[in-house]
């Protein structure tokens, strides 16, 4: 059974789901791949209980990396992504073929993007770091303009 909790941000109501393993979602408001079912409402969720005191740092810019579990629910070559996602540190963006290129897979740029466009995890998996080529914001399941948000949180905008 899955268990969540809201949590109020700069960037508008956050909501972080886990199962007994780790965090399986992080969602803002009308974000895209939002689940229906998110499972119970547990706000002493040891877990969330954490993940929230993490998130409440991130927000005040007093974290940089976050120490959760994560549980995250995908294919071999969606979790080799969402782990390169995971190196790319605070501050910093990358383009898709620069994450590309890091798994070893060049030429899969496009499916590089769809992978980081299935990232469930957001903000912890920091698929909001990664920019087209040319530095323009492109596509983020939370909206390009919390992805601004996000990225002007950390200084890189």
């Amino acid at each position: 059974m899955n268990h969540y909790i809201v949590v109020d941000s700069p960037v508008g109501e956050v909501t972080i789901q886990t199962s007994e393993k780790g965090i399986t979602g992080v969602w803002f408001e009308h974000h895209t791949t939002k689940p229906q079912t998110l499972g119970m409402c547990s706000p002493t969720h040891p877990i969330l209980v954490e993940a929230k005191r993490q998130f409440e740092l991130y927000f005040s810019a007093k974290l940089t990396s976050f120490s959760l579990p994560i549980d995250a629910k995908g294919t071999e070559f969606q979790k080799l992504v969402w782990s390169e996602l995971r190196q790319i540190p605070y501050g910093q963006s990358i383009s898709y073929q620069e994450l590309a290129n890091r798994i070893g897979k060049p030429k899969a740029v496009r499916a590089v993007g769809a992978a980081n466009g299935k990232n469930t995890i957001s903000v912890i998996v920091p698929c909001h770091r990664v920019i087209g080529k040319n530095g323009k914001l492109t596509g983020y399941a939370g909206g390009v303009e919390r992805k601004k948000l996000l990225l002007e949180l950390e200084g890189i905008l």
